[in-house]
């Protein structure tokens, strides 16, 4: 019995990958120590079983009973502190092999790799470099692999702005470790079942490390002994990132070098070039990858699909998913996720839905795929239902999941729900996530919540520049311009340089409040101390204030003094205005620009009927509400909604198909005649057509926004706020009436339009009738 046990040990060593859990694993150990077999290299098979099957705590309890470990050892504990994302003891391990006179092979090789990568630290990396090229390893397949995924990520991770940690930091804190004992001892110390303590010392900064590598080396072979020639000499200077080189050069230099590649190679430079937004070299790559008599699978697939996503290149985009049909790959989760990606970043939603609607098996992955492909394309109801739909599936919502939906509540301000959401987002500890922050920042605002979007803005521990933004424009849009310019100063005072979006808000902000000189020191300042290049916001936002001002002419030969063509939309800016200051001549001149470029703009047809109605040009305005209907384009109708009761009402201009439309006329009647006696006197000039003045008055009584307000006064109790959305710009008399509203009610009135927020409390409005 005794014999066939030992047997059975010594073949369970000599093929240890049919050992599959941790007890199994200790079991035979105990076999190994029992039969006495537990010599050296016995015990390093075991501790290489425990590392391979991922045991931080039992590989280190048998490494610290090895007196002078052997090279299998060694590369086990490296590999384990790696794969458990230790660099720090990863490497202090590789210099304590060192140190031991042991000889690294190939098999150590990637892990170190591995854990410079996850130290950022890109000069450490180069320095492991030279010495793999010195040591002759450069040319294994393995390590190659490495060394182009290391390089890659760096790349990656230093554009991405992320802060490096530096070795120095890294040994630095090795130093405050005390040495005990033989050196190899002193590398891992005693681990509990409940922890993972780990004491080193390593009492040198990066170049004490190097030195100390080379000595070592020097051991081995004199050929090693000139310091400079390990110092990044000239072996690693030819394909190493340096100053002003390419980390991508470096990647594929390595790759070119390599006399044997395998499918990870050619997935590693393909990823690395997807990722640097390389599409020709990419493409031609995974070309490359065919003639080499290699497959595309799954992760090469999924590396390229994102970039042919950023390109909205739907050709090659359905060459990709036809062949991942036919090899079968469309049913992995990272190919389906990226598929669905890309035919939503090409404005193909029903081809994301449909690659969605056949995956067997969805995972966070692909549901956030699809709730983000039909937020980004505008269909937000689409989006909370797949949302729903996920929490239905026992799917639990990542941080990512939120940002992605948090927009959704912010376009159709469902306030209800994005509360909903951010209690989930606090009960499940993401609220000190700054991307969730960023966008709970922005649904609060657009829901007309300013108080609560700046609550959660002072609770940041962090901001970026999203955030920083996104509340800036939140004080904008509700017209808290010193607010705004306060907090954009703040943001320049902290040493955050402002960018395109921040100088957009900042305009957009003096836009609403009729700050010209503030507007035009922002507009010159973007230019002459920042160098950004104003885009389209920009002009549109400064010319909209100029406008607003009454400053026609002004705004008129900024607009023709932009670098870019001006657009039809910025032209209707000021045709609008014209409109609100009654300048006809100047609407003419406007009207007959926005149709040279933008002929079927509709809005510019309404608006020049508009104005010739509120001149009493009767015969014009009809000429231009013919050529409307002769073109077949329809006018946008009006409409308002609120939410009362976690449900949605819309209201039409003149819509009586609502159940509650004869309790709304009857208050809206008793309203009328309380306005009336508080001094209230209907601006019919905003009823642009040609009928009796009470007539006008009775059509001014069912704009959607007034039908939308006392629905929700009749329907809530008092005192409770009432929030408004409105696609189309508040009408004057409109604007006029909520304020006596607000003041007979007793209740602040919160109405959005497609221009800003407006807060009507006590009969005066947020906007200081300046809108």
């Amino acid at each position: 019995m005794r014999t066939s046990t030992e047997a059975l040990v010594k073949a369970l060593l000599k093929n240890p990958s049919a050992i599959k859990s941790r007890s199994q694993a200790q079991q035979l150990h105990a076999q190994v120590l029992k039969f006495q077999a537990s010599s050296l290299s016995n015990l390093s098979l075991v501790l290489s079983l425990y590392s391979h099957i991922n045991l931080l705590d039992d590989s280190l309890r048998l490494f610290n009973t090895l007196h002078f470990p052997p090279p299998l050892a060694w590369k086990s504990i490296i590999r384990c502190y790696t794969s458990h994302g230790l660099p720090h003891q990863s490497l202090a391990s590789f210099i304590g092999m060192l140190a031991s006179g042991l000889y690294p092979d190939h098999n150590v090789f990637p892990s170190v790799l591995k854990s410079c990568a996850l130290l950022m630290d890109l000069r450490l990396g180069e320095s492991v470099h030279g010495y793999i090229l010195r040591v002759g390893l450069d040319f294994d397949l393995y390590t190659g692999n490495a060394l182009m995924n290391m390089y890659s990520k760096l790349r990656f991770l230093q554009e991405s702005g992320r802060q490096r940690l530096g070795t120095g930091e890294v040994f630095d804190e090795m130093t405050e470790r005390t040495l005990t004992g033989r050196t190899s001892s002193a590398l891992v110390g005693s681990v509990g079942s409940d922890t993972e303590a780990f004491h080193y010392d390593v009492s040198c900064g990066r170049r004490e490390f190097e030195t100390h590598i080379v000595e070592t080396d020097c051991k081995h072979s004199k050929k090693f002994r000139d310091l400079e020639a390990w110092n990044l000499g000239p072996q690693i200077k030819d394909i190493s990132h340096s100053k002003g080189r390419q980390s991508e050069d470096t990647v594929r230099k390595i790759f070119e070098m390599m006399p044997e590649r395998d499918l990870v190679s050619w997935n590693t430079i393909i990823a690395g070039n997807a990722r640097n937004g390389l599409y020709e070299e990419t493409l031609t790559m995974v070309r490359g990858m065919g003639d080499a008599n290699l497959k595309p699978d799954s992760f090469t697939l999924s590396s390229v699909l994102p970039l042919v996503a950023e390109y909205a290149d739907i050709s090659r985009g359905k060459e990709i998913h036809g062949w991942a049909v036919r090899q079968g790959f469309d049913a992995d989760g990272y190919v389906a996720s990226s598929l669905i990606d890309m035919y939503a970043k090409c404005t193909r939603v029903s081809d994301s839905c449909r690659v969605f609607s056949i995956l067997t098996k969805r995972d966070g992955i692909s549901w956030n795929s699809i709730i983000a492909g039909c937020v980004q394309n505008g269909l937000f109801d689409e989006g909370l239902r797949f949302f729903h739909q996920m929490l239905m599936a026992k799917i639990k919502p990542k941080s990512y999941s939120f940002s992605s939906i948090m927009p959704a509540c912010a376009h159709l301000t469902t306030l209800h729900l994005g509360k909903q959401l951010h209690g989930y987002i606090i009960r499940n500890g993401f609220d000190d996530n700054i991307f969730i922050a960023s966008s709970l920042i922005d649904m609060y605002a657009k829901c007309g919540n300013i108080r609560t979007a700046r609550q959660i803005y002072d609770r940041m521990r962090l901001r970026d520049m999203v955030s920083w933004t996104a509340m800036i424009m939140g004080y904008a849009f509700h017209g808290h311009a010193l607010d705004a310019i306060d907090l954009f100063e703040q943001m320049e005072t902290e040493g955050i340089k402002p960018n395109y979006v921040a100088f957009m808000s900042v305009l957009t902000a003096c836009s609403h409040a009729g700050l010209v000189d503030e507007a035009w020191k922002y507009f010159n300042s973007m230019t002459q101390d920042f160098g950004i290049v104003p885009g389209v916001e920009h002009y549109a936002a400064v010319s909209d204030l100029l406008g607003r001002a009454g400053r026609l002419e002004e705004a008129y030969d900024f607009i023709c003094g932009m670098h870019m063509g001006p657009s039809g939309s910025i032209w209707s800016t000021l045709l609008s205005a014209c409109r609100v200051h009654k300048n006809v001549d100047m609407a003419e001149k406007v009207a007959n620009r926005i149709f040279e470029v933008d002929p079927e703009n509709t809005g510019a047809y309404v608006l020049l009927a508009n104005i010739y109605s509120g001149a009493r040009r009767w015969k014009e305005a009809a000429k231009w509400r013919a050529s409307l209907r002769r073109t077949g384009i329809r006018k946008t109708p009006a409409c308002s909604w609120i939410e009362v009761k976690n449900k949605v009402h819309a209201f039409m201009a003149g819509d009586e198909s609502h159940p509650c439309y004869e309790e709304v006329r009857e208050a809206m009647e008793v309203l009328m005649e309380l306005m009336k006696r508080e001094g209230y006197e209907a601006d019919t000039s905003e009823v642009h057509h040609d009928v009796e003045e009470e007539q006008k008055k009775y059509l001014l009584c069912r704009h959607s926004e007034r039908l939308a307000i006392v629905f929700g006064i009749i329907n809530t109790p008092a005192g409770t706020t009432i929030r408004v959305t409105k696609n189309l710009r508040v009408c004057t008399d409109c604007h006029t009436a909520t304020k006596f509203i607000s003041k007979i009610v007793g209740r602040e009135i919160v109405v959005r339009d497609n221009s800003r927020f407006h807060h009507f409390k006590n009969g005066m409005c947020s906007c200081g009738d300046y809108w």
